[in-house]
């Protein structure tokens, strides 16, 4: 039997890992958290609506549920033959090498006066208790942004903070507080946003105006101080708590080593997930470098793709499948069900069109659905539902 090791514990490992278990392979997953963290449902633990341990699934529990061996450990350095763990020990053991551990954030000057909802889960937490001070101080500014990375403009991460925005001004709201507080959106893109389309732009705009939410945009972050946000033309943004998500970047371990990377640190691949030159060694998720159209974006959804195309194409090759590989490119768009705390809307971007669709009140409920769909068909207890 073939062994297979994925490094890495999020969405694309944890895929890979039960497509993997589908052919009966023997699968090792090494992550650095004992638990699978749910980033789309995350977005409700700042306000409430969610607790930590309603957004995770225990590592032990699905590798009990699928058959995968689990492995505790923090990978440091990914070489093409090999990988390093923290404790120092060289590993080489498998047949194949399948890479899923997402990746870093750019470093601005001053980040560490600011939290994130995308980075460790740790800073989602810290932030919930940063907002709750700001709450009970009865009156602030609250400020909310994300920015990129020209060198990897795929590696971003906008849609939650739109969400996390939306769902703190509706709670400010429901606590009867919302006039106290001003809430600004800044991000230094001309056109935030801009992948889904004009008309998500316009109505995007239509909604901060509404809510009377304050946008600063077009403007590169010089650096973050404790009190706020100064601009490249040294314009300061008072800020009593910023919530920031920086572009991603490439892994440090991937960094460390001497696989064939982009400028940005993401893995070469080919459109069949394979790294560049490598016949036994695969990357997953927000690790690998993506080809497609220029509004290409890294999703949950791309990533579990691309994990289940791996696990059918290591199979092809094993002689278990028929066919033709798989490749992830024909699968690139941007869906995104975007929660506002009341409501939510419909996102959706393919070559050939871009929708943004309102969905008053059961866009909420239908994402708070998603939520539980996700964890009870993950520990097999629902049936999984075809391209979901």
């Amino acid at each position: 039997m073939k062994k297979i090791v994925i490094l890495g514990g999020g969405i694309a490992g944890v895929e890979s890992a039960i497509h993997l278990r589908k052919y009966n392979f023997d699968v090792e997953l090494i992550s650095d958290r004992d638990y699978l963290y749910i980033y789309p449902i995350s977005i409700w633990i700042p306000t409430k609506e969610k607790k930590f341990e309603d957004v995770i699934l225990p590592m032990e529990d699905l590798a009990k549920v699928h058959g995968f061996k689990f492995t505790k450990g923090k990978v440091t350095k990914v070489n093409k033959d090999s990988f390093v763990l923290e404790n120092g020990e060289i590993r080489n053991d498998f047949d194949y090498l399948i890479i899923a551990l997402g990746q870093s954030k750019k470093k601005h000057k001053g980040i560490e006066y600011t939290y994130s909802i995308c980075s460790k889960p740790e800073e989602t937490l810290k932030y919930s208790e940063k907002l709750d001070e700001a709450i009970k101080k009865g009156r602030g500014t609250l400020t909310f942004g994300f920015g990129g990375n020209p060198k990897a403009k795929e590696a971003v991460r906008g849609g939650p903070i739109f969400e996390l925005l939306f769902n703190v001004d509706y709670h400010l709201r429901k606590k009867g507080i919302r006039d106290n507080f001003q809430l600004v959106f800044f991000s230094p893109m001309p056109k935030p946003g801009e992948r889904l389309g004009e008309k998500a732009l316009k109505l995007m705009d239509k909604m901060f105006k509404k809510l009377n939410i304050k946008t600063i945009t077009g403007k590169k972050i010089k650096q973050f101080v404790e009190d706020g946000i100064i601009f490249e033309d040294d314009t300061k943004q008072i800020s009593d708590l910023t919530c920031f998500i920086a572009a991603g970047d490439g892994h440090p371990a991937v960094k460390e080593g001497d696989l064939p990377k982009t400028e940005a640190g993401f893995i070469k691949i080919d459109k069949y997930n394979k790294v560049e030159g490598l016949e036994n060694v695969y990357a997953v998720g927000d690790s690998a470098a993506l080809e497609g159209p220029p509004w290409k974006a890294k999703q949950g959804h791309l990533a579990e793709v691309m994990a289940r195309n791996t696990a059918f194409n290591i199979a092809l090759k094993e002689g278990l499948e028929k066919g033709e590989p798989k490749s992830y490119v024909e699968h690139i768009n941007i869906m995104c069900l975007m929660d506002m705390g009341n409501g939510g809307g419909l996102a959706y971007r393919d070559d050939k069109k871009a929708l943004l669709i309102p969905l008053p009140i059961i866009g909420h409920w239908m994402k708070k659905a998603w939520g539980v769909y996700y964890k009870l068909s993950k520990l097999g207890k629902i049936p999984r539902l075809p391209g979901m």
